[in-house]
C-alpha cells in the first residue's frame, strides 16, 4: 500500500532554525474541547479560563518546555478549549536537530527547531494524558516585525474574551 505524500504547509525555502519569533497554533484532535472552559464572559474581570485536567497538563509542559529547548523561549501563550496559541522566540545558536518527520519508518532527516519543539510538546502532553489529544499538524506564522509581534501578543491576550467569534469555536 502506498500512502499519499502530504503537502508541506511550511513556508517553502524558509529556514525554521532561523532566530526569530513564531506564532504557533496547535488544535486538539477533531477540535474537541478538551483543554478548558471559558467562563464569566458577561461579568466584570471576565472571562476566565478554567483548565481541565488535560489543560493543566498542557500548561505545565508549556511552562517547562525550555528545559528541553534552552534556545527556544515561550514568550506568551493561551490555552483555549480546543487549541493553544504560542508566541515563541528561537534564539541564536543551538544545534540543528535530527529526527523523523512521522509516517512510515524513514532515515533521520533534518527537522527544524520549531517542528521538533512542537512535536516534543505534543508528545509530552500525549504521554501524560494517556491518549492522543492533538491534530497531526500545526499552524505557524513567522513574525515579521515589531508591529506584527504586538498584534499577535494582543490577540493571544484577548482570545478568551473573543472565544465565541474564534475561527476554532465549536458549540
Amino acid at each position: 500500500m502506498t500512502l499519499a505524500k502530504r503537502k508541506s504547509i511550511r513556508l517553502k525555502g524558509y529556514d525554521y532554525d532561523s532566530p526569530g519569533y513564531y506564532f504557533i497554533t496547535v488544535c486538539t484532535k477533531g477540535k474537541k474541547k478538551l483543554l478548558c472552559e471559558i467562563v464569566g464572559t458577561a461579568v466584570p474581570g471576565g472571562p476566565l479560563v478554567q483548565l481541565t485536567d488535560h489543560g493543566f497538563v498542557v500548561q505545565n509542559h508549556l511552562q517547562r518546555i525550555s528545559d528541553f529547548y534552552p534556545d527556544i523561549k515561550v514568550n506568551k501563550y493561551v490555552v483555549m478549549p480546543n487549541h493553544i496559541h504560542l508566541l515563541i522566540h528561537v534564539l541564536e545558536g543551538g544545534p540543528r536537530l535530527q529526527g523523523t518527520t512521522g509516517g512510515p519508518p524513514s532515515p533521520a532527516v533534518p527537522m527544524s527547531k520549531v517542528s521538533r519543539f512542537v512535536g516534543t510538546l505534543k508528545g509530552l502532553c500525549t504521554r501524560e494524558c494517556g491518549q492522543t489529544i492533538w491534530q497531526g499538524r500545526f499552524h505557524d506564522h513567522i513574525v515579521r516585525n515589531e508591529r506584527d509581534y504586538l498584534r499577535i501578543w494582543t490577540y493571544i491576550d484577548q482570545n478568551p474574551a473573543k472565544w465565541e467569534d474564534d475561527c476554532f469555536y465549536t458549540e
